[in-house]
C-alpha cells in the first residue's frame, strides 16, 4: 500500500484525559491504523473504549486543558499539501481543514445543531465560511443536498428549527452538513444508535450512497458489530483504549481471534431459537488484560418454552380495553381544545400472569404513551384499564398509587431516572418507605442489599451515587428498585436501549431470572426487533397509535401479514 493510496494513517497514538482533580489517565493506548482512499473502517467498541476520543483527537475536537497526546501521529493525505500530521497544526490552520476536507456526523444531532438558528442557515454557514460559496449561492448549494440526502421537502426543512424535524430527518440534515464542502473523509460517530430500525436502515444505506458517488472515505464508529459490517470494508475492535483486533469486516465475522470480539458477536439474540440464557462476556474489571476475557455461554441451560395454552386457561392479569389518549396541540381563550393528536387509539390486549409481552414500535408510534397510559401517568381519553378484574383507569390519585406498587415500570435513561443527589440505597428505600414495605428502616436496608445481590450488584453500591455508577449497574438499580415494592407486572420500556451489547445481554437474563424468582409478568417495549423476539412469548406491532398485528413472538416474525411489520422485520440487521 503506497502513501498515494493512503488517505488517513494513525500510528502509536496514546492519549490522556485529566479528571476534576487534575489526575491525567491513559484513555487510548498505542493505537494504529490506516483508512485507504475510498474504502470504510469501521472502529467497533462499547462504552468507554476509547473509540469516539479517537474520532475527536483526529478533528482536533478534544479540550487542550483537559487532554493531552503523549505520543503518535496522525497523518492525513491533503488534497493539496500531501501527507502532513494533523497533531503538528496550529488551531488557525486546523480550521481551514475541519469541516472542508474531514467531515463529521455526531451520535445526537439535536444536540449538535443550533436549536435557535435554522437548519439552512447552519448549513450554509460551513460553506461562507470554507469560502467555498457566498450567501447567495450557498442556499442553492444547501438545497441540493437536502435532495441528495433524501429530506422531504428541502425548502421547508431549510426553514425549519431543529425541533420541529424528526430524529432522522435532523440526522439527515447533520448528514447534508458534514457533506457539504465534499470531504475527503467522513467521520461517522455513532449516527444511527438513537434511530428506529427502519430510519438505522436507510440513514446506512444513504451514508453507502454518498461514499460511493462523492469517492470519499469513511470512518464508522459504533459499539455494534452487527451496524458496522453493513457499511465496513475494514475493522478495529477497541478494548479499553486498545486496539485488540483488525481485520477484514468478512474475516472478522468468520474467523474472530479476539475473546472479546467474539463476545461482541456472541452476545446479540440470534436470529432462530431462545436459549433461556444469552452468552456475556466476562473479564476482571480491575485488569485490562485480554487474558482475563472470556464468554459464558450457559451450553447445558435449556431452550425458554412457555406453555400459551396453559396460561390462556386462567385470568387475565390486566386487560385493556379501547383505551385512547391525546394531546392537546392548540387551546381557545377559554381553555378549550380546539386541535388535539391522538397519541393511542382505541388500543385492546390482554396480558396473562407469567408471560411476557412484547410491543414493537417506531418512535412516535404510541407506545411508550400506551405503557405510561396504563400506570395513569398519562391521563387517558377513554376505555379502560382492569388490573385483576378492577377497573384502575378512574382511580383518584390516592387508591392509583396502591396499585402502583403492583405495577412498576422501567424506563429508558436509568441516569435521568435516578435522582443524582441520593445514594443508591436511599434511592431504593424511599417507594418502599413510602408503601410501607417493611416495619422499620433496618428491614428495609437489609431487603436492599438483598435485592441489590438479586440483580447482580455489590453490597457496597447501597452507599454509591448514581454517577459513579456505569450505565448496566445504574439499570440494574432502576429494576431493583421497581423490585422493591413486590410487583406483580412490570413495564419495561426500551429498558436496554441505551446499553452496550454485552451490557444489554446481562440485564436481558437477569430481567428472564427474575421474571422465574418473583413470578413477574412483562410488558416490553422495544424498537429492536431481535431483542423483542428474544425476550417475548407474545408481540404486538404498533404503528401510529393502534395495534396492526399481535401473535406468538416467533410466528408472527416467520410469517408476517401486515406490510408494515414485513417492513420492519426486513429492516433488522
Amino acid at each position: 500500500m503506497t502513501n498515494n493510496e493512503v488517505l488517513l494513517d494513525v500510528s502509536g497514538l496514546s492519549l490522556e484525559l485529566s479528571d476534576s482533580d487534575g489526575n491525567y489517565f491513559k484513555v487510548v493506548d498505542n493505537i494504529s491504523f490506516k483508512i485507504e482512499k475510498g474504502k470504510s473502517f469501521g472502529l467497533v467498541g462499547e462504552s468507554g473504549s476509547g473509540k469516539t476520543v479517537t474520532a475527536l483527537s483526529i478533528l482536533q475536537l478534544l479540550s487542550y486543558k483537559t487532554s493531552r497526546v503523549i505520543s503518535g501521529k496522525i497523518m492525513f493525505n491533503h488534497p493539496e499539501k500531501g501527507m502532513i500530521n494533523l497533531l503538528d497544526l496550529a488551531k488557525s490552520e486546523f480550521r481551514k481543514i475541519r469541516g472542508r476536507y474531514i467531515g463529521m456526523i455526531f451520535q445526537e444531532p439535536m444536540t449538535s445543531l443550533n436549536p435557535v438558528k435554522k437548519v439552512g442557515w447552519q448549513v450554509s454557514e460551513i460553506l461562507i465560511r470554507h469560502g467555498v460559496l457566498n450567501s447567495s449561492d450557498s442556499k442553492k448549494r444547501v438545497l441540493k443536498l437536502f435532495e441528495e440526502v433524501k429530506l422531504p421537502s428541502p425548502e421547508r426543512i431549510y426553514k425549519s428549527y431543529p425541533h420541529q424535524l424528526s430524529g432522522g430527518q435532523r440526522q439527515r440534515a447533520m448528514i447534508a452538513m458534514a457533506m457539504a464542502c465534499n470531504p475527503s473523509l467522513l467521520i461517522a460517530d455513532e449516527p444511527t444508535t438513537a434511530l428506529d430500525v427502519t430510519i438505522q436502515k436507510s440513514i446506512l444505506d444513504l451514508i453507502n450512497e454518498l461514499k460511493d458517488s462523492h469517492k470519499m472515505s469513511l470512518l464508522f464508529i459504533s459499539h455494534d458489530l452487527g451496524v458496522v459490517k453493513e457499511i465496513s470494508d475494514n475493522v478495529a475492535v477497541m478494548y479499553r483504549g486498545k486496539i485488540v483486533e483488525s481485520k477484514s469486516i468478512n474475516a472478522i465475522f468468520d474467523n474472530p481471534s479476539h475473546p472479546y470480539t467474539k463476545g461482541l458477536i456472541a452476545c446479540r439474540p440470534p436470529s432462530d431459537g431462545k436459549p433461556a440464557r444469552l452468552p456475556v462476556i466476562k473479564h476482571d474489571d480491575l485488569i485490562a488484560d485480554s487474558n482475563n476475557i472470556y464468554i459464558e455461554k450457559y451450553e447445558n441451560v435449556k431452550s425458554k418454552k412457555f406453555d400459551i395454552k396453559k396460561i390462556y386457561k386462567t385470568d387475565p392479569l390486566i386487560q385493556i380495553k379501547e383505551l385512547s389518549t391525546q394531546y392537546s396541540l392548540k387551546k381557545s381563550l377559554m381553555g378549550k381544545v380546539t386541535h388535539s393528536f391522538t397519541a393511542v387509539n382505541k388500543v385492546s390486549f390482554d396480558i396473562y400472569p407469567g408471560e411476557t409481552v412484547g410491543l414493537v414500535g417506531e418512535s412516535g408510534c404510541g407506545k411508550t404513551t400506551l405503557g405510561r397510559t396504563i400506570l395513569k401517568l398519562i391521563d387517558s381519553s377513554g376505555g379502560k384499564v382492569i388490573f385483576k378484574g378492577k377497573d384502575i383507569s378512574k382511580l383518584k390519585s390516592s387508591e392509583m398509587r396502591k396499585i402502583r406498587k403492583r405495577i412498576q415500570i422501567i424506563f429508558q435513561d436509568p441516569y435521568s431516572s435516578l435522582t443524582p443527589g441520593i445514594s443508591v440505597g436511599k434511592l431504593i428505600i424511599e417507594p418502599m418507605r413510602v408503601h410501607g414495605i417493611c416495619k422499620n428502616e433496618k428491614m428495609r436496608k437489609q431487603k436492599v442489599l438483598e435485592l441489590l445481590k438479586n440483580v447482580g450488584l455489590e453490597e457496597k453500591m447501597f452507599h454509591r451515587y448514581p454517577h459513579q455508577l456505569s450505565g448496566g449497574q445504574r439499570q440494574r438499580v432502576c429494576i431493583a428498585r421497581a423490585l422493591a415494592l413486590n410487583p406483580e407486572l412490570i413495564i419495561c420500556d426500551e429498558s436496554v436501549s441505551a446499553l452496550d451489547v454485552s451490557v444489554q445481554a446481562q440485564v436481558l437474563n437477569l430481567l428472564n431470572e427474575l421474571k422465574e424468582k418473583f413470578n413477574l409478568t412483562y410488558l416490553f417495549i422495544s424498537h429492536d426487533l431481535s431483542v423483542v423476539r428474544y425476550m417475548s412469548d407474545r408481540v404486538m406491532i404498533m404503528q401510529n397509535g393502534e395495534i396492526i398485528e399481535e401473535g406468538e413472538a416467533d410466528n408472527l416474525f416467520k410469517n408476517p401479514t401486515h406490510p408494515y411489520t414485513k417492513k420492519l422485520i426486513d429492516a433488522i440487521i
